[in-house]
């Protein structure tokens, strides 16, 4: 029997577009009870979020994740700082990437794996105004050539 996944996946979309993504990497997060029932109902923003190297260990930071509705007096800190867990060569990895000017770490997806929170980071260099017109300009285009090679297929038939 297949169980179907009905997890949604949260992107930041905006990182895509304000920053070049060099490397990424794949990332378990710490959390607790009532943030786990907010991502899977999809209740996450990552407007401002990044993560910083600190003593050896990866911290998400300005990440918020909605209180849970049904939630007590149990229930999380929106904006609280939370652990990434990455192996030590990832990490090495990645604050020698931040040592660089210009680059940061930012969160990219959060997705479920075998019920365990998946946050996939990476190591972004900031764009540039006329790369971000550079890259607009590059959807454009490609947008065009799938209409158009359609639009063929279409009248040809």
């Amino acid at each position: 029997m297949s169980e179907k996944n009905n997890t949604p996946t949260i992107s930041n979309r905006k990182a895509f577009h304000e920053y070049t993504i060099v490397e990424s990497f794949e990332a378990g997060i710490v959390l607790q009870g009532t943030e786990v029932k907010s991502l899977r109902a999809g209740k996450a923003n990552f407007t401002d979020a990044y993560a910083i190297v600190h003593y050896g260990e990866v911290w998400l930071k300005e990440f918020h994740i909605s209180p849970y509705e049904h939630g007590s007096y149990m229930n999380h800190d929106p904006k609280r700082d939370r652990k990434l867990l990455l192996n030590k060569k990832e990490i090495r990895s990645l604050d020698k990437g931040v040592q660089q000017k210009g680059h940061t770490i930012v969160p990219l997806k959060l997705y479920f794996v075998r019920g365990k929170a998946k946050v996939q980071v990476g190591l972004a260099k900031g764009k540039k105004l006329f790369d971000k017109r550079d890259s607009i300009k590059d959807k454009d285009l490609k947008r065009q050539v799938s209409r158009s090679l359609k639009e063929g297929a279409r009248f040809k038939a």
